[in-house]
């Protein structure tokens, strides 16, 4: 009986982010495993593998890009692009989908796409 206890104990520790793993690291390994399995994916796509949002998985990539470099890899993305006028959105610092394009101000822009690479060099 004790020992059921303390599993389930520990169990609510390691949900709350208070045990072995905190909730936010869990949250950015499995954002991890899910760009280490190849291959590119919109903030959509990666936010419905990870069960997160897409704001927080926006959030997530900012950290988890610094954290690649010391593993030798790097976080590639390929910024959203205007359907209209084909317009690069090139110096995007974020990661979310922009609302309308500055050239055509059409709002039919596909999103970014991130992926992992390892570092050349």
């Amino acid at each position: 009986m004790d020992l059921e206890k303390d599993d389930a104990h520990a169990a609510r520790r390691y949900l709350s982010g208070v045990g072995d793993q905190p909730a936010q690291a869990t949250a950015r390994r499995r954002l991890q495993s899910v760009l280490e399995a190849g291959g590119e994916h919109t903030l959509r796509t990666l936010s419905q593998q990870t069960s997160l949002s897409e704001r927080d998985v926006a959030e997530h990539l900012v950290h988890l890009e610094r954290s690649l470099t010391h593993r030798g890899l790097a976080l590639v993305i390929e910024p959203a692009r205007c359907r209209e006028c084909g317009f690069r959105f090139e110096r995007r610092s974020r990661a979310t989908r922009p609302s309308r394009c500055p050239r055509c101000r059409s709002e039919r822009i596909d999103p970014a796409r991130f992926a992992l690479r390892g570092k050349e060099g």
